[in-house]
């Protein structure tokens, strides 16, 4: 990302955009953390660091913080704050700059050898306090196309970004595609 100008912090990108994977990883396709193997993946592929158990008890952990977080984009900002608050209380967060695996100085709030889901939510609740500091609470949405209850982090500097990640944006263009098209041989 080097000359691109961030929205807000790159460690708070980096969590909604994970903390937004997260909760549609309970999907309406179904369960996308079946199993271990598939934590690890997503442990992988959102750079978490520290402790990471490979058990089935932590993903279960996991898949319990989901339905908290998800609750987050159906609520009202009085009670996103509510949430996040009663997320750093229960985890006894402390924020403190960190610095670690050449990434620059950045915000944790517990120790890295905390549970992987007291992580996940402990992160997950910072990045959304920014937004809350910030008044950009509205960047949080639930896709738009028919159907689909997928959340959305909208990152955009236009605030344009409407669907999931799940192909949404792809199933909505060829829908209006095929509509232009009949439209026109009528």
């Amino acid at each position: 990302m080097t000359g691109v100008k961030l929205l807000f912090a790159h460690d708070t990108e980096c969590s909604l955009i994970a903390a937004t994977a997260l909760v549609n990883t309970a999907g309406r396709d179904g369960e996308l953390l079946p199993d271990v193997a598939a934590l690890d993946t997503f442990f992988s592929r959102h750079s978490y660091s520290g402790r990471h158990e490979h058990t089935d008890a932590e993903l279960r952990a996991v898949r319990e913080l989901r339905p908290r977080l998800r609750r987050i984009w159906h609520a009202e900002p009085a009670e996103i704050v509510a949430m996040v608050n009663a997320l750093l209380l229960e985890h006894r967060a402390i924020p403190q700059l960190i610095e670690h695996d050449d990434e620059p100085y950045h915000l944790h709030a517990v120790p890295r050898d905390a549970p992987l889901a007291t992580r996940m939510a402990v992160e997950a609740a910072m990045a959304i306090a920014d937004l809350v500091r910030m008044g950009e609470l509205s960047r949080l949405r639930i896709c738009e196309y028919p159907d689909c209850d997928n959340v959305v982090v909208d990152l955009s500097r236009n605030r344009s970004r409407r669907f999931c990640e799940a192909g949404c944006g792809n199933r909505a263009a060829v829908t209006a595609y095929r509509a232009r098209r009949a439209a026109g041989r009528s």
